[in-house]
C-alpha cells in the first residue's frame, strides 16, 4: 500500500523466534512464515539474534530471533 504525500504510518514491532534443524536462514525463514499466518501487513524484519541449542558437541537446533514490522491497522 503506497502512503499518500503528506500521511504518515505507524507500525508495530514484535520480536518471534524461528527455530529449524537445517540453518539459520531456515530458522528466519520458518519463523516469518508462521508470523505471516497470523499477522497481517508484514514489512520487514530485523535479526537481532543467533543462539545454537546444543546435545553434547553437536547442534540439534539452529534459532534466529527477528523483530518483525507490520503496519497498524483502522488508524
Amino acid at each position: 500500500m503506497a502512503i499518500p504525500r503528506g500521511e504518515s504510518m505507524t507500525q508495530k514491532i514484535s520480536t518471534i523466534v524461528g527455530i529449524s534443524k537445517e540453518s539459520f536462514a531456515d530458522a528466519a525463514k520458518k519463523g516469518v512464515a508462521a508470523a505471516s499466518k497470523t499477522v497481517r501487513g508484514l514489512k520487514w524484519a530485523r535479526v537481532t539474534g543467533f543462539e545454537l541449542e546444543l546435545d553434547g558437541g553437536k547442534v540439534k537446533s539452529f534459532r534466529t530471533t527477528m523483530d518483525v514490522y507490520f503496519d497498524i491497522e483502522g488508524r
